[in-house]
C-alpha cells in the first residue's frame, strides 16, 4: 500500500500555489480552494486524495512489469525527474520531446538500436579502423542520440503510462498518449485543462520544491510496485522448487 499523503507535507513544499487568477482554466475550479493576492490556491485535501488514487494505479502498473515514461522538459523539473525516475528504474524524457516518440515508436527504437550499434563498434575495435572525420561524425551522432534517447534505451515496448509535469508544455506528448490510449498521469496547475488527463494531481508545477515532493511520492509508489513484483517472482520460484521436490520425492518412493 502507498503511504498516506500528509497535507502538511504538501503545504510545506508549496504545492498549493497556483497561477495568477487571470491565467486560470475554469475547468480547474473544482480543485481551487480560494484566491489570495491575485493567485489561486489549490485545495490540498483534493491533491492528497488524487495523489493517493494516482500512486495506487502507478504501483499496479509497475507491479505488472510495464514501464512508466516520465516527461518533464521544463528547467525546474528536468533534473529532479531524471534523478528520481532513474532511481525508480523508469524511462524519462527531459530534453526536447522527440515527435512520434509514441505514435512512431518503431522509428524511435531504430535510433536506439543505432546507438547500441555504435557502442558495439567501439567494443569490437571496428571504430578504430575509421578515419578521423568518420569518428568525429559518429561520436557527434552518438552524443545527440544519448542526449535525446539515452534514458529510454531500455524501453523495448510502449509504456504502460505517461507521467507529465506541465501538460501545456508537454502537450504533444499528451496528445500522442491519448491517440494510443496510454493513460496520462500529471501534475496539473490552475492554468491547465484537467480533462486532458486520466489521473489529475492538482499541484504547483512551476516550483522545484513542489515538483520534487510530488515526483518523490510518485516514484516511491512505483518502487513499491516493483518490490511487489520481485516478491511475487521469488514466491513463484519457491513454489516451483517445492513442486519439483515433491515430484522427485514421489518418484523415489515409487522406485523403492
Amino acid at each position: 500500500m502507498a503511504k498516506q499523503v500528509e497535507v502538511k507535507e504538501l503545504l510545506d513544499a508549496g504545492v498549493h500555489f497556483g497561477h495568477l487568477t487571470r491565467r486560470w482554466n475554469p475547468n480547474m475550479a473544482p480543485y481551487i480552494y480560494m484566491e489570495r493576492n491575485g493567485i489561486h490556491i489549490i485545495n490540498l485535501y483534493k491533491t492528497a486524495a488524487k495523489l493517493e488514487e494516482a500512486t495506487t494505479a502507478l504501483a499496479k502498473i509497475a507491479a505488472s512489469g510495464r514501464k512508466i515514461l516520465f516527461v518533464a522538459t521544463k528547467k525546474q523539473a528536468k533534473e529532479i525527474v531524471a534523478d528520481l525516475a532513474g532511481k525508480a528504474k523508469q524511462p524519462y524524457i527531459t530534453e526536447r520531446w522527440p515527435g512520434g516518440m509514441l505514435t512512431n515508436f518503431v522509428t524511435i527504437r531504430k535510433s536506439v538500436k543505432k546507438m547500441a550499434a555504435i557502442d558495439r563498434m567501439k567494443k569490437d575495435g571496428s571504430f578504430d579502423t575509421l578515419s578521423k572525420r568518420e569518428k568525429l561524425q559518429i561520436n557527434r551522432l552518438r552524443a545527440k542520440l544519448e542526449k535525446n534517447l539515452g534514458s529510454i534505451s531500455d524501453m523495448t515496448r510502449l509504456p504502460g503510462a505517461l507521467f507529465v509535469v506541465d501538460i501545456i508544455k508537454e502537450n504533444i506528448a499528451v496528445k500522442e498518449a491519448q491517440k494510443l490510449n496510454i493513460p496520462v498521469f500529471a501534475m496539473v496547475d490552475t492554468n491547465s485543462d484537467p480533462r486532458e488527463v486520466d489521473y489529475v494531481i492538482p499541484a504547483n508545477d512551476d516550483a522545484s520544491k513542489s515538483v520534487n515532493k510530488i515526483i518523490g511520492i510518485v516514484t516511491d509508489s512505483i518502487m513499491e510496485g516493483l518490490d511487489r513484483r520481485d516478491q511475487k517472482k521469488r514466491e513463484d520460484v519457491a513454489k516451483k522448487e517445492e513442486a519439483k521436490k515433491a515430484q522427485e520425492d514421489s518418484k523415489s518412493e515409487e522406485e523403492e
